[in-house]
């Protein structure tokens, strides 16, 4: 007796797939006064009202990742033509009480400059783990008292803090957070503050003037009570 083949069961249309909703978050970042700081706004709407956020929101049908992080750190805090490089995927399936959203988080850096002049809240980060450990973060605001962060943020803004440590050292990550033109001692500033620990000063000095990514301008620092210090540039500003 021949057996008869049951027939495959017929492909799934697109249409009946679901479709979880997609968003982009941007950590936007500075060095100013020893500390490494963020931007953030206070969330207006439901759900975590009253908590902070990073400029973010959810990507439009017909436009593409790298655009709706651009437009959303535009709107959110005022910020354009900034560097911008993809960070990491967050898709926990509860990470966001109104549906399933998949979030593509980005990571920006300024200078102390351009950052003050964003339309968004400055938040001073407080990293509890050492080197490149992990994990999430706690954020202070202007009068020095911790802010509530929106639903998975202080776990994306972990992740950008341990990307950041981890790329100092092989790349010139840190010059996207300075001005154009600084002194060493502003350089070693962005490297304390991101690594969240002292470095000797001679040391330092010696291995970035050897790495052949500064050249001096010729130029000293003005406006300052002690004697002025040189000033440099990074030679390939754009390579990050």
């Amino acid at each position: 007796m021949v057996q008869r083949r049951s027939k495959p069961p017929a492909p799934k249309a697109f249409a009946d797939y679901p479709k979880p909703s997609v968003a982009v978050d941007v950590v936007c970042l500075t060095v100013r006064d020893g500390g490494l700081l963020v931007l953030l706004y206070e969330r207006s709407l439901e759900p975590e009202r009253g908590s902070y956020a990073l400029p973010g929101g959810f990507v439009q049908i017909d436009e593409s990742l790298d655009g709706a992080a651009a437009r959303l750190l535009r709107d959110k805090a005022g910020i354009r033509a900034v560097f911008l490089e993809q960070l990491y995927t967050f898709g926990d399936p509860r990470r966001d009480p109104r549906g399933r959203v998949i979030t593509v988080s980005y990571y920006a850096l300024l200078d102390p400059e351009r950052f003050g002049a964003a339309a968004a809240v400055p938040g001073t980060i407080e990293v509890p783990w050492p080197g490149e450990t992990g994990g999430p973060v706690e954020v202070r605001g202007p009068n020095g008292q911790p802010i509530p962060l929106f639903l998975d943020h202080a776990d994306i803004l972990g992740l950008a803090i341990k990307r950041l440590r981890g790329k100092l050292d092989y790349s010139p990550v840190g010059f996207q957070l300075l001005p154009p033109e600084f002194t060493l001692r502003a350089l070693q500033d962005v490297h304390e503050a991101v690594r969240g620990e002292p470095l000797n000063k001679d040391s330092f000095r010696r291995r970035m003037l050897a790495s052949g990514l500064l050249e001096a301008t010729g130029a000293r620092e003005s406006e300052v009570l002690h004697r002025p210090a040189e000033l440099y540039r990074f030679v390939k500003r754009s390579a990050v």
